[in-house]
């Protein structure tokens, strides 16, 4: 197994400093690691070889940017574990929502930017929260809104801060969560896993079986009444550390894809 992340933007060779700590981590365990230059030369260094399976693990890439990372993979002799098309099964909120609709609040999604004002009013909800296909707006104006007519101000500033909108505008029905119930988990081929080695809920299980991903992860919280709810699904490659100690992360990898030179 390989394990790819973003370049040091001043020496190629060198992991990009936010993943450094975890780079460390997984060479100390026996894996291979290799930068990849996303501007510049899109070199890999050490090359990809024949055969190797190849974990990304860096900053949120989109669809056009992911599919050509993948082609560079195969084109190099290298498998992608997540394929494109499961990168955006847990990265694209339309993607993901359908399988979990019993486990999240209502949420409907428009690609037609124009008309989303006149459907947020068909609605009838209260308060909205707001995000395109990928995240939600910390800046700004914020995501959540209380009336139709605040949309159009909240997609300017996520335009304005975000520099686009990705794939479209997702509305979810406001629900109260308690924020410091909060918890992120990971999904590891079939099985999921908590950041204390603790068992996880049975709705993160219920997660791990319906989407059909290797590796994602599921932020949970309890709503004002108790119930737990999943308040975001995400592609694990791209997914902060939230509440993980580096060590908890790659031990997960451990188990399940040993390094071949482990214990040698």
């Amino acid at each position: 197994m390989r394990i790819i992340v973003p370049a040091d933007y001043f020496k190629a060779s060198q992991p990009d400093e936010i993943y450094a700590e975890q780079v460390a981590a997984f060479l100390h365990l026996g894996y291979t690691v290799s930068t990849f230059t996303f501007e510049g030369d899109r070199l890999f260094r050490p090359a990809i070889e024949a055969g190797d399976l190849v974990i990304y693990r860096g900053w949120m890439l989109d669809e056009a940017e992911y599919t050509a990372f993948e082609e560079q993979v195969n084109a190099a002799g290298g498998t992608l574990l997540t394929s494109t098309g499961a990168y955006l099964q847990t990265h694209h909120l339309p993607r993901w929502f359908p399988l979990l609709a019993d486990l999240t609040p209502e949420t409907v999604c428009f690609r037609d930017l124009a008309s989303v004002q006149t459907e947020l009013r068909n609605l009838g909800w209260d308060r909205f929260f707001i995000k395109d296909f990928v995240k939600s707006l910390k800046t700004g104006s914020g995501s959540l809104i209380e009336r139709p007519e605040q949309i159009g101000t909240l997609m300017h500033d996520m335009k304005q801060f975000r520099g686009k909108i990705e794939g479209g505008i997702c509305a979810r029905r406001f629900e109260e969560f308690r924020p410091e119930t909060e918890r992120r988990y990971f999904v590891l081929d079939g099985l999921a896993a908590s950041s204390d080695g603790t068992p996880p809920p049975q709705i993160v299980q219920d997660c791990a079986d319906r989407i059909p991903s290797c590796f994602f992860s599921v932020d949970v919280a309890e709503r004002a009444d108790g119930v737990l709810q999943v308040v975001e699904i995400g592609d694990g490659q791209v997914s902060d550390l939230v509440g993980w100690a580096v060590p908890r992360f790659v031990e997960l990898w451990s188990h399940h894809f040993p390094s071949t030179t482990r214990g040698a």
